[in-house]
């Protein structure tokens, strides 16, 4: 009798709090999303299952030396994921449709508001007392706005590490729903024939444009801002291997194998830092609403700046991809797409909001910049 009482209190079941049994559900549940309802299940599926695995009583697996904490440690707080990531992203991504429009550089960066207001909003509920953030802890909140989780972990590794864990988790769970968040903004500050608006077939980009872009945009933005150039090289070190036609089976390990890898274990790390005991704070609660706040202003911001755009443009621009102005690659441009298709069928945005999807990545970037040159 004793043996199996000392095997009951040796359980997991024993030892789980009310916490850990509520964030274990909130594992479960972001798995659900990515399973049924397809919302990012590359990011969603690995963060819910790493919640499972560290909310487990007794295992012990995001902390000491548990296999999540050394995923951790390695990946996230040094600083690696990131920068391999936003190369993989480089690798990935075409700046065909912004070479082609440059205007909607301009919806980039006007979806990056939404980092320096919230980062005033931390700062102002801090002097109201509500929350205790440094200058550096909402800079490194703020940047979640940008909806770029390698940018959100590289900004709060040199501003705010002690916040690192709940800003990963917050970043990347806004960027996997944001076919969740962002439509009800979009149809709240477009009207049905804005949503309607066809735009013009883009002008074909050539090699050499494409070749030159990022060598450009890492040299003048690292010179003005020499901050900036761990992520935008990185960035820009990818595209130029995808661009130049030179370094295919480089080109190809960055795109698939190389980045798929970093994914699966920076999604499990972010996911161990979903532990009841360091997630169920007042402090984490909030820095998940500035984000999603943060966010919100982004969504907003390009939209009102399309709207803005065409006032003064002969060519309309369809307001729907100024919402692609945050730097969740492609998720931002397809849900553009999606919302643009629902009004009229006829209507695809997918390439025009690409435009803006990756002026938004090096908008981010340039604003992680800015932070860590100012604050770190």
């Amino acid at each position: 009798m004793e043996q199996l009482n000392l095997l009951w209190m040796g359980s997991g079941l024993y030892q789980m709090t009310p916490g850990q049994g509520l964030m274990m559900l909130v594992g479960i549940l972001l798995i659900y999303l990515a399973i049924v309802k397809k919302f990012e299940p590359l990011l969603l599926l690995p963060i819910g299952f790493g919640a499972l695995l560290s909310n487990i009583p007794g295992a012990g697996l995001a902390e000491g030396n548990g296999i999540l904490h050394l995923f951790y440690t390695v990946g996230i707080e040094s600083g690696a994921f990131p920068l391999i990531i936003f190369m993989g992203i480089g690798a990935l991504t075409d700046f065909g449709p912004l070479l082609a429009n440059p205007k909607t550089l301009l919806l980039g960066a006007a979806a990056q508001f939404g980092i320096f207001a919230t980062l005033l909003g931390a700062i102002g509920l801090t002097t109201l007392g509500i929350f205790d953030f440094s200058l550096k802890q909402a800079a490194a909140i703020g940047i979640i706005g940008g909806a770029d989780g390698p940018t959100s972990i590289y900004v709060a590794t040199m501003l705010a590490p002690e916040l690192l864990g709940a800003i990963a988790v917050a970043s990347y769970s806004y960027m996997a729903l944001v076919p969740l968040i962002q439509p009800p903004i979009m149809r709240l500050f477009t009207t049905e024939k804005e949503r309607q608006i066809e735009m013009v077939q883009l002008r074909e980009v050539s090699k050499t444009e494409k070749i030159v872009f990022p060598l450009l945009l890492l040299i003048a933005v690292a010179l003005l801002l020499p901050d900036a150039a761990p992520l935008l090289g990185m960035f820009a070190f990818g595209n130029l291997m995808k661009e130049s036609g030179v370094v295919d089976r480089l080109s190809d390990t960055t795109q698939n194998a190389l980045i798929n890898i970093v994914t699966i274990f920076l999604g499990l790390a972010v996911g161990s830092k979903l532990m009841a005991e360091q997630f169920l704070k007042l402090d984490t609660l909030g820095i998940l609403l500035l984000g999603l706040v943060a966010f919100a202003i982004g969504t907003m911001c390009g939209l009102l700046m399309a709207k803005l755009m065409n006032l003064f443009s002969k060519h309309k621009v369809n307001p729907l991809i100024g919402s692609a102005g945050v730097s969740a690659v492609p998720m931002a441009a397809r849900v553009s797409n999606k919302v643009g298709l629902e009004s009229n069928p006829h209507n695809f945005l997918l390439m025009h909001a690409m435009g803006p999807n990756v002026a938004g990545v090096i908008g981010s970037a340039i604003a992680a910049g800015v932070m860590i040159k100012f604050l770190a």
